[in-house]
């Protein structure tokens, strides 16, 4: 997280006392969302320094979050606004705008592995690291930084032990298995695991504050965190989990990534992936989530999932509950705006209102249908016996 960047507003945000009317090309993109620049509905737009519009014109989407950022423009529900301007197809439509930077980008993409090893601790830097009190306060007790399950939950908490138990399930975990949990975060499935189905776990992440708190919750179990890179893993396993981390593994390394799986994993082992997905491929990330929260990552489609699984591994099961992401995300955002009075002292507007943001947009991203959660049970071609899932 570039909290330093966060300090001075990248436009000076001073309101204009003139007032300048809203150019038609964005109320002609607004309207076709069901969204007004100065309306009364909750996800309506309220523009309080107009050179916001020639940000917009100029960077797109990028330009747009980054003015609300700066406090050029507010709304009462951003997540639902998100929604409706993606539903809409205004998103992409708005990015034609911001062609030349999209383009260099997508020039850049091909020729570069921006998921390269080089860059693996990156993410754990500049987003997980940027603080344990603002995750402590968002998340459950359990430090889960992922999709809950709420399929019969009532709560975060729970939501979360439910979907640590039904990944167990799915793996059909057994007493005295070895299982890798490829970016454990803070480590609350690999104490889940332990406790509650008796494996030896090893965990990994690139996260220094993730990896100390992880073996802290760890103490006593069958258990070992390692900060380390999933390329450099030597072992085998009867069982493989990966939550929320393949976003970050990109597609020019899918094929490896998969084939470091099936080197890890026994001829008869399971292999569960979990991972926000796309409704339809596309070769660019929106701008404002890579600068600010994400950077090199990266979300995959169907298609490049299973071209990457041929030859490689058998679909076993593919589940996708991607609006229960939507609830998580309220349920984070209500956290972290409940607990702001405390965490302020340490933190500034701009970055209460980027969290927002991020936060709102992506529950917005969700609830469009855009953003899927998918949890595909795997095996090798090995595998003989007859795979029954559950929910």
């Amino acid at each position: 997280m570039q909290l330093t960047n966060l300090d001075q507003p990248q436009e000076q945000s001073a309101c204009q006392k003139t007032v300048e009317p809203v150019p038609k090309w964005i109320q002609g993109l607004a309207h076709e969302a069901g969204v007004t620049f100065g309306g009364s509905d909750p996800w309506d737009v309220r523009v309080s320094d107009p050179r916001l519009y020639q940000r917009i014109a100029r960077q797109g989407t990028l330009g747009f979050g980054e003015g609300f950022v700066d406090g050029q423009w507010e709304c009462d529900a951003p997540d639902e606004l998100i929604c409706r301007l993606l539903r809409a197809g205004t998103d992409s439509r708005m990015s034609v705008l911001f062609r030349a930077y999209l383009t260099a980008r997508k020039v850049r993409d091909r020729l570069l592995n921006r998921q390269a090893k080089s860059r693996a601790f990156q993410v754990g830097e500049q987003h997980y690291d940027a603080g344990n009190d603002i995750f402590a306060a968002m998340l459950d007790d359990t430090m889960t930084y992922s999709c809950g399950y709420w399929r019969t939950a009532s709560d975060l908490q729970q939501a979360q032990l439910d979907k640590f138990d039904l990944i167990c399930r799915k793996l059909q975990l057994r007493p005295g298995e070895k299982l890798l949990d490829i970016g454990c975060g803070w480590g609350g499935l690999a104490h889940y695991a332990a406790v509650n189905y008796g494996v030896s776990v090893v965990g990994i992440t690139v996260s220094e504050r993730q990896h100390l708190i992880a073996q802290q919750r760890c103490e006593g179990l069958d258990v070992e965190i390692k900060l380390q890179d999933y390329r450099e893993l030597v072992d085998t396993f009867d069982k493989v989990v990966s939550v929320g981390m393949f976003e970050h593994v990109g597609p020019k390394n899918y094929a490896n990534y998969f084939d470091m799986v099936s080197r890890l994993l026994t001829s008869d082992g399971l292999f569960l992936l979990h991972s926000i997905g796309i409704d339809r491929y596309t070769d660019s990330v929106d701008p404002w989530i890579e600068k600010w929260i994400f950077p090199n990552g990266r979300l995959p489609s169907a298609i490049e999932l299973t071209q990457s699984l041929d030859r490689r591994f058998l679909i076993e099961d593919w589940h996708n509950f991607g609006q229960d992401y939507d609830k998580t995300l309220m349920a984070w955002w209500h956290n972290f705006n409940r607990a702001w009075p405390d965490l302020a002292p340490s933190y500034n507007e701009r970055f209460y209102r980027m969290w927002k943001l991020y936060l709102l947009g992506c529950a917005g991203f969700f609830r469009s249908r855009q953003g899927q959660l998918w949890q595909l049970v795997l095996s090798k071609p090995t595998r003989s016996a007859q795979y029954l899932s559950v929910r």
